[in-house]
């Protein structure tokens, strides 16, 4: 393994990628959440279904937003 130095350029990438893994998550993770709970704002649903809907769209939402961030920055790590 060998270590060289990174240029100005590379060393401003990296924020930037950053920044951009997390607001595509941020906007994948709300997109997701309106779509499953989505419809807990426009029908009156049972309690136990809006419960479930809320849940299920924070668990998927979150963990779909998480798959994102990894898999921007693996990629752009792999790039470069």
């Amino acid at each position: 393994m060998t270590t060289r130095r990174l240029s100005q350029a590379e060393r401003d990438a990296i924020p930037v990628e950053i920044g951009y893994a997390l607001l595509s998550a941020c906007f994948l993770g709300a997109v997701v959440f309106a779509a499953i709970a989505g419809p807990t704002a426009v029908w009156a649903l049972p309690p136990t279904v809006e419960r479930f809907l809320l849940a299920g769209g924070a668990w998927v939402a979150g963990g779909l937003a998480a798959i994102r961030v990894v898999h921007v920055l693996w990629r752009y790590g792999r790039h470069h």
